[in-house]
Parts: C-alpha cells; sequence; structure tokens
C-alpha cells in the first residue's frame, strides 16, 4: 500500500503538471471504487487548479468551488499523459487538461478513492486525523503524553493515525529498529527520551523516502512510471529470517495489529 512518501512523492511529481490548468473534464469509467464517487466531483470542471496538496495520505487537487480529494488505495498509482494516449485497463479515472493532459488514476484493485470536499468544510475521513509527522506539530513530547498508561504494542501505537499520520507499516518498522525500541513493547513503558529519539527517527527516514522517490515493493511507481529506491536502503521491513545488519542475530517476524512487524530479537528492546 502507498504510504505517506509514496503520497507525496506522487504530489510532487504530478504538481508541475496541474499548476495553472483548468480541468475540462472528469472521466469516470468505474462509478465505485472503495466507496461509490459522488456526482458532486464534476464540479470541478472548468475550474482552475489552484493548489495540490497532501493530507495524511490523501491527495487534494483545490479548486475555487471545493477540492478533488484522491486515496490511491492499495495498488493505486498516478500518471500524467497526454489525453489522446490509449487508457490503461485499470485507469478508472481521469481528469482531463486545458493543457491536453491528464491525470489518470490507476487502481488494479479498485480500494483507492476520489470524493470532494466543499470549501471551508472538512469530510469524514479527515475528522480525526493527528498531525502530519513531518510538522513541528509531531514530536516526542506527543508521543509521551499520549502513550501513558497504554497497554498496546509501540507500534500500533505510532501507526494510529489519530497519534500521527501517515506512519504505515514500512516506515513504522524501520523506525523501531533505527532506536533499537522492540515493536512489542508497551506504548506505556518507554521513556520520554526514547519517544523523543523515535520521533526523530520517524522524521529522518520519512524525509529520506521522499527523497529517494518512496518505496516500490509490488505496483507503486512514481508520476514519471519510475520506481521509489527507498526499497534498497531497508534495514529490517521484509527481511525476516535474514541476518540484522548490525549484529548478524536472524531477524524475527511477529504480527501486530494484524500486521507482520520484523525486528531483531538483540538490538530491540
Amino acid at each position: 500500500m502507498p504510504e505517506l512518501p509514496e503520497v507525496e512523492v506522487s504530489r510532487l511529481g504530478v504538481t508541475p503538471h496541474l499548476a495553472q490548468q483548468v480541468i475540462r473534464r472528469v472521466e469516470l469509467r468505474q462509478p465505485k471504487l472503495r466507496w461509490p464517487i459522488p456526482d458532486a466531483v464534476q464540479l470541478a470542471v472548468d475550474q482552475p487548479i489552484i493548489n495540490v496538496r497532501r493530507r495524511a495520505k490523501y491527495l487534494l487537487i483545490d479548486t475555487p468551488v471545493g477540492s478533488l480529494v484522491i486515496h490511491l488505495g492499495m495498488s493505486g498509482a498516478l500518471r500524467v499523459l497526454p489525453s489522446d494516449q490509449a487508457l490503461l485497463k485499470h485507469d478508472h479515472v481521469v481528469i482531463h487538461l486545458s493543457n491536453g493532459q491528464s491525470l489518470r488514476l490507476n487502481d488494479p484493485r479498485r480500494f483507492g478513492a476520489l470524493l470532494w470536499q466543499p470549501p471551508g468544510e472538512q469530510i469524514s475521513v479527515f475528522a480525526k486525523l493527528g498531525p502530519e509527522p513531518l510538522t513541528d506539530e509531531f514530536n516526542g513530547e506527543r508521543l509521551y503524553c499520549l502513550s501513558r498508561n497504554r497497554k498496546s504494542p509501540v507500534k500500533a501505537f505510532i501507526m494510529d493515525n489519530a497519534i500521527v499520520v501517515g506512519v504505515g507499516n514500512i516506515y513504522a518498522t524501520e523506525a523501531l529498529f533505527a532506536v533499537g525500541i522492540d515493536p512489542r513493547r508497551a506504548a506505556g513503558r518507554i521513556s520520554a527520551a526514547r519517544y523523543a529519539e523515535l520521533a526523530e527517527a520517524i522524521k529522518v527516514i520519512l524525509a529520506r523516502a521522499i527523497q529517494q522517490g518512496g518505496t516500490s515493493l509490488r505496483d507503486f511507481t512514481q508520476a514519471d512510471g519510475k520506481p521509489g529506491y527507498f526499497k534498497q536502503e531497508l534495514l529490517v521491513y521484509g527481511r525476516s529470517g535474514e541476518p540484522c545488519v548490525q549484529c548478524q542475530t536472524t531477524l524475527l517476524s511477529v504480527i501486530i495489529g494484524q500486521r507482520t512487524s520484523v525486528y531483531c530479537p538483540s538490538c530491540q528492546r
């Protein structure tokens, strides 16, 4: 599933092509993705694009009358291509632009979404989201304060979007390894100092992943079709049964919150 870095990479890739363009047509080749696509998305037709931004794992295309809200789902990707170029089988949403280009949402598994947010309103998917991890609002103090008396595993805690958005399985796994915290450890039993280290590791790893174009495991590619290269820097994710890069101990895996978590039993306590 595309995580925060992959969505941010997509935003950076499509923004130069969308800036100052007018939306000429919103072509829906499927009436429903994860949810039914609301008729209101057609309000964007003949409207200029004034901004392209990201909130958590959602991409928002702002116009004067509201915002198109896109989620990539499990396997989605965005491309900007000439409008007259042949469509692919899973190009379910095509946004035609005034420059003759089109923004295409290709989503083989159809777990993505296209929604509409009226100006000045907040749709339900944004209602209970925590802060962005790459802002000053997210820090170790926040993690420490919100974790008191929590018995849930720390990995599940930092993946909770109400605590901080966008820290998915890949990056939570890597951040916990970077600071030597066992993903199974109770969130409420970690000190303020360790949480300060963890918050900083999350920021560094996410920023590096964005710089490297995200992580391509199966489906994700950048807006220009290139893969993300952060996969080459993964130290623990996807490496269960292999030796730890630091101590050579065999990496183990455990299920936490229905997700596979890989960790080093020697380096992570």
